[in-house]
This record gives structure tokens, sequence and C-alpha cells, in this order.
């Protein structure tokens, strides 16, 4: 039977993943919920909550067995599973992506890299090759990759995704600003970095008025 959980409650969980695989690497045992909720900047009841979504509780007075609930958030996240995935992309966004190591441990490899400026064709980004779009379709059928990353310019993203679902990609995870349609079935994570960006910038500015504002209270 298919878990269904919340969105925030699925967010968190790589948070506490982390956490684990930290007191895994020490040696430790076992964590507390107040161990696990500071990861994730919750307060210990809401992970108790989210954790009884997998049925996991903790022992009390003691926490939770660090090993099995890490191996428990792996199999329900699949984090077991290798997932091999392309990139359409090549500019700084896609290379970073491309050489970023943290996605190993979440079993994420990034094994064909696509652009369609000629420039960057031929190109290496550490061991792998810059290769023309027109080779994705075909690559991706034969490789039977099921995950493709967007890093492209707005104008050009619709068109790729269109070209990863015909080639038979089932999630696509879009770092292009461009809001995407696609067909049902087909799993789709936006990242809007600069929205992010706009929404510290606006934390920046509010902090800068709180410290004025702290300041001239105490002149």
């Amino acid at each position: 039977m298919t878990i269904s959980i919340p969105g925030p409650t699925l967010r968190r969980l790589p948070k506490y993943y982390r956490r684990l695989k930290r007191a895994l690497a020490e040696g430790t045992a076992f964590l507390s919920s107040s161990a696990l909720g500071a990861a994730a900047d919750v307060p210990p009841e809401q992970v108790r909550k989210d954790l009884s979504y997998l049925s996991e509780k903790g022992r009390s007075g003691v926490g939770y067995d660090v090993k099995a609930l890490a191996g428990h958030i792996e199999e329900f996240l699949g984090l077991v599973n290798h997932k091999d995935a392309i990139l359409v992309g090549a500019g700084n966004l896609g290379r970073a992506l491309a050489l970023f190591p943290g996605f190993k441990p979440y079993g994420l490899q990034i094994v064909v890299l696509f652009d369609n400026d000629p420039a960057k064709i031929g190109q290496k980004v550490g061991s792998l090759e810059v290769l023309p779009i027109e080779k994705m379709v075909s690559l991706v059928q034969r490789m039977k990759i099921s995950l493709g990353i967007i890093t492209t310019p707005p104008e050009s993203a619709q068109e790729i995704a269109d070209a990863m679902v015909e080639a038979g990609i089932h999630a696509i995870w879009n770092f292009s600003p461009r809001r995407l349609n696609l067909p049902e079935g087909v799993a789709l994570k936006n990242e809007d970095l600069a929205s992010e960006l706009a929404v510290l910038s606006h934390k920046i500015e509010r902090l800068k008025i709180d410290y004025q504002v702290s300041g001239s209270q105490h002149a």
C-alpha cells in the first residue's frame, strides 16, 4: 500500500535523514525528536507527527533507533534505488549540478549532458562530454533513463520538456523560470531560484530596517 503524506512532511524527511546519517557516522545509536527537530527547524511534536506517517515511534526517554529509522527513510524515499538522469543545458548552473557530489548519497547520478550550443558540444564537464541535443531522444530510450533535469533558458524549456516526455522521461526537475505544461503521469519539480533570491533579498532588507530601528532606540 502506498503511504500518502503531506508535502511539508515529505520535504522534511531528507533533513531528518541527513541528521541520522551524521549520527551514524558519529557512532550514535539513538536520537531524540528534539535533535531531529533541530535539523529541520521544527519542534519535537512535529517530528513525532511526521515520523508517525512511516509508523515510526521513538522509545520514551531514549529516542529513535538511528540505523533503523535511516533505513526506513531511505526505503520510503527510494534512496536505495540508483537513478540515472540526463541534464539539458550545459551553462554555469548545469555544469555546477553535473559536478555536485551531494547527489550521490541520494542515489542520483547525472550520466549525460546535452546542449544546442555548438561552442559547448564536445566540451568535458568532469568525466562527461556535452552532446548535441539531437541525440537526446535516442540515448534516453536506449539507456532507459526516466529522470531529466532542465537548466536551459526559459524560451527553450518547454520544447526540451516535450522532447524528454517523447523520449520516455517520467520525471522532470526544472531549474528554468518557465512554467512547464506536462501530460498526466509525468512528475514535475520546479526550482525558481530567482524567486528564492527575491525572498532572501527581502529578508535582508527587513533585517537592515530592524537593525536601524534597534540602533536608534539605543542611541
